[in-house]
């Protein structure tokens, strides 16, 4: 517990959700398996917030706390371990289930043993021990072998919703940019933070303090974590802290840390002394186990200490030959908030000399620190929004924007203007909302057209994908503009805007020309990372996924080389598309995984949504339900906020092919109906043609053949231009379901002709199923078994569990051999009990059979398990067999 957490109100836990989730998997599991579970994070991350949150869902009245020292009692349900083992050895009645132990790790030796007989002796009693422990030093034997629950700091969304719940009132965009900032996804300082700060400040009426998180508001959220530890200039944690805040950086080479004290305190010993407990040494490294003691022990210095610290550090920095970072160091070293334009100039001329040596990140630092010190003025605009710049390639989206949001457009030279709004538009269509963005960069292009037009054509491309994700249609085109001969924009910048303004006016021809070029640009020899991307998109669009694959990689590696964090989840999210594409589900899964990571790191939220709809569309293939509804809530969430068109299209077909996987044809068809149908519902402009086979074969057993029907002319005009390698054999396959006649036959052969040439076995393996299907129907039995039986092969090669259990239902009902169906069969139900099987037979869901016989759905549960005794039948698939096989004859 922190000195903030104690005084935390009840709230709702923000960002916890896969903790809490583990933490109920645990209890839930059998007791003899339940060994004590230990929840860990450093201090302010809501461990105690947990512990009580475990104590009200999962103790209920049944909760016991238990208490390193005397005085606990049991009237508040407070223990001693002591206390608590002899109560379980006696076997007394009043021993609590669930036993809550906060800051485990500040217990005397005694106690954690008595503690690890408890959680024993607990375990076999059917109870179970929950621990917290602080992370800022290492963790006590008896507790480092314990199953861990880590908390994290939330990401920059959750520490939104946290932001809005603690300040209780509306705070101004910018405040609210900046407190997540200094918050650094820390629940108890960013509760301080709040606090701290007046309504009118909040408000944005009233400056705010600077520092925003000071040296008392730090220790007060570190609480007990600091004490005994020194914040002199001279002691190992203050030079660490000294040589890694204010970089950025999270070690610190150990040597030069045990040169700056031979600096700064010559007479005393260093050399044999272990470093203190709050440091990690690895690697010849020293680096804090907490972030937010780095920053305590760093407020805590004082000024003359820290500037004697940022002294002793450039003096040894300049000794390796790491200049940039000595100067760096220098410039802390000076009185805070002093000018020295000299200073600043070789600041600015070092980080530019460093261009492909240096982290862009610190060469971002140093043009911010250049920018201080010239003080305000052309000179100090330019290098902040270079600063500014380098911050959002390195993958700082939350720095790079308070850096561009404070460059006064107007002090900057003639042939600088637009670019502090072209960073402000790139970070809102990384972070924000996507029409927000596009006018942003349409803004950027304007002021920039006159001085500067390979950076007009770099932002007017930008607002065209900040529109095509938005799915205007009408911007896009707008944005992309019409062809100028003699323009000096570059050549792939030119390829793409031309080749997109073809594609979207539907002249496919010029389209394929053009974005051919682009393409091959990707694959003629060495590239930019962003020319690369550009490249990968061409590739796509044409429906050469090798090329995206191939093209994609490419950036990806160019950008972990360049350290362009910014562009790795963007590389991996078109990784991923073509993965998808080529119907390699499994390693899209796994760059989607990659980069929804890197892409929450770097604040990203609009790409870590394209990347939960990949995942999403991954899990709606495979038998996990859960996982696609949760990647398919948060994918929508952004998206809805955003005004994302392009990731609701792709979350909501992940979702109907999910149905669709299920055996939940109904549900399917009124989810995919408005992706496809014509309507001011439908899709994205691009995206929503994937959606068609699937709608189509959810349509036919829905009942809704006619409307499938209408989409038919469309998409085989789609599928003639080959931005889909599968739509050619999707296009056969709808026809196939759509023909009442034994025309079928051929087109499901097409189909399968078609695969073959085009590759991918998931959507090859669906076809062979509904041909296995359409072949049993017509009671061909050994054709379907054949067909039946590659599916499953099929389905299980690209992991396509859901799928396969389909196939393998359908073959077994072929494993007796045909009798004639029964006409009685039925005859032994109600009227009810009848009605209820006919709609199940025509793909209702309970819910769906329950509103439309107005009952409820525990009647349709209870009718179904009379059903199933009566006929002799194991499941849906069955009864709908059945119930098709007896009255079909009747029908004709």
């Amino acid at each position: 517990m922190t000195g903030e957490e104690s005084a935390l109100p009840t709230v709702r836990l923000h960002g916890r959700a896969p903790q809490l989730s583990r933490i109920r998997a645990w209890w839930h599991q059998p007791p003899a398996h339940r060994s004590a579970l230990l929840v860990a994070g450093e201090p302010g991350l809501g461990r105690t917030a947990v512990l009580r949150w475990a104590a009200r869902a999962l103790g209920a009245d049944s909760t016991g706390h238990l208490v390193a020292g005397p005085g606990a009692g049991p009237r508040h349900q407070e223990w001693t371990p002591g206390t608590l083992l002899r109560a379980v050895e006696n076997g007394e009645g009043r021993v609590p289930a669930l036993v809550c132990a906060d800051d485990a790790d500040q217990w005397p030796p005694t106690a954690r043993r008595l503690l690890g007989e408890a959680a024993e002796r607990l375990s076999e009693a059917g109870g179970g021990l929950l621990l917290t422990a602080a992370t800022h030093r290492p963790l006590p034997g008896e507790l480092a072998s314990l199953p861990v629950v880590h908390l994290d700091p939330l990401a920059p969304e959750e520490a939104a919703a946290l932001l809005a719940e603690a300040a209780r009132e509306t705070v101004e965009p910018s405040v609210a940019a900046a407190l997540i900032a200094e918050g650094e996804g820390n629940p108890a300082l960013l509760h301080a933070l709040v606090r701290h700060l007046s309504p009118a400040a909040l408000r944005g009426r009233a400056p705010l303090p600077r520092p925003l998180a000071d040296a008392a508001t730090l220790a007060r959220v570190a609480g007990r974590a600091l004490t005994g530890h020194t914040t002199r200039a001279a002691g190992p944690e203050a030079l660490v802290a000294a040589a890694t805040r204010p970089a950025g950086a999270d070690r610190v080479d150990a040597r030069l840390v045990l040169r700056a004290l031979r600096r700064l305190a010559p007479d005393t010993a260093q050399d044999a002394a272990p470093p203190p407990a709050v440091l990690r040494e690895a690697d010849g490294t020293l680096g804090f186990r907490s972030p937010l003691l780095c920053r305590a022990v760093y407020a805590g210095v004082d000024p003359a200490g820290r500037r004697s610290a940022h002294h002793a550090l450039a003096e040894e920095y300049a000794a390796d030959g790491h200049r940039l970072t000595a100067l760096l160091h220098r410039s802390w070293s000076a009185a805070a908030g002093a000018e020295d334009a000299r200073l600043a100039a070789r600041l600015a001329a070092e980080a530019a000399e460093a261009a492909g040596n240096e982290p862009l990140s610190l060469r971002s630092l140093a043009y911010a620190r250049a920018a201080a010190l010239a003080g305000p003025g052309p000179q100090g605009s330019a290098w902040q929004t270079l600063a500014a710049e380098l911050a959002l390639s390195a993958g700082d989206v939350a720095r790079a924007r308070l850096l561009a949001e404070t460059v006064p457009e107007s002090a900057l030279p003639a042939q600088d203007r637009g670019r502090p709004t072209l960073v402000r538009g790139l970070v809102t269509l990384a972070e924000g909302p996507a029409g927000d963005a596009h006018h942003a960069l349409l803004l950027a292009a304007a002021l920039a057209t006159p001085a500067a037009p390979e950076r007009a054509a770099a932002a007017r491309l930008a607002a065209a994908d900040a529109a095509w994700a938005a799915g205007d249609r009408t911007a896009c085109l707008g944005s992309l503009g019409p062809d100028t001969p003699g323009s000096q924009e570059p050549e792939a910048a030119g390829h793409q805007r031309a080749g997109m303004r073809a594609l979207l006016e539907g002249r496919f021809g010029p389209a394929a020309r053009r974005l051919g070029r682009l393409r091959e640009q990707g694959t003629a020899g060495p590239a930019a990372p962003e020319t690369l991307l550009r490249s990968a998109t061409a590739a796509l669009l044409l429906g050469d996924v090798e090329a995206a694959r191939r093209t994609g990689a490419r950036a990806l590696a160019g950008a972990r080389y360049d350290g362009s964090a910014a562009l790795v989840p963007r590389a991996l999210e078109y990784l991923a598309y073509a993965e998808l594409r080529a119907g390699r589900h499994a390693e899209a899964r796994a760059h989607a995984e990659e980069g929804l990571r890197a892409a929450l790191r770097s604040g990203q939220r609009n790409t870590a949504a394209h990347h939960h709809a990949v995942l999403a569309l991954a899990a709606s293939i495979e038998d996990e339900p859960h996982v696609v509804e949760e990647h398919v809530e948060a994918a929508c969430a952004t998206a809805r906020s955003h005004g994302l068109a392009q990731v609701l299209t792709l979350a909501q077909w992940a979702a109907g092919r999910a149905d669709l996987g299920r055996g939940r044809p109904l549900d399917a068809a009124d989810r995919l109906g408005l992706l496809v149908l014509a309507g001011p519902q439908r899709g994205h402009f691009a995206v929503w043609r994937l959606a068609v086979p699937c709608f189509v074969e959810a349509a036919v057993p829905a009942g809704r053949a006619a409307e499938a029907r209408t989409l038919l002319e469309d998409y085989a005009g789609w599928a003639e231009f080959g931005a889909d390698p599968q739509a050619a054999a999707q296009l056969a396959r709808c026809q196939a379901l759509l023909d009442p006649t034994d025309g079928a036959d051929a087109l499901f052969r097409l189909a399968l002709d078609r695969h073959a040439t085009a590759g991918g076995d998931f959507e090859h393996a669906r076809t062979t199923l509904l041909y296995g299907k359409w072949l049993r129907r017509r009671r061909r039995p050994r054709e379907a078994r054949d067909r039946l039986g590659a599916a499953v092969a099929r389905f299980a090669r690209c992991g396509a569990e859901v799928w396969a259990r389909q196939a393998r239902d359908e073959l077994r009902s072929l494993a007796t051999p045909p009798s004639s169906p029964d006409p009685t069969a039925l005859t032994g139900l109600t009227p009810q009990q009848r009605r209820i099987a006919r709609h199940v037979a025509q793909g209702g869901t309970n819910r769906e059979i329950a509103l439309a016989l107005s009952v409820s759905v525990r009647t349709v549960d209870y009718h179904l398990r009379r059903i199933y005794a009566a006929l002799g039948v194991r499941s849906r698939l069955e009864l709908a067999r059945l119930v098709d096989e007896v009255e079909q004859p009747a029908g004709g």
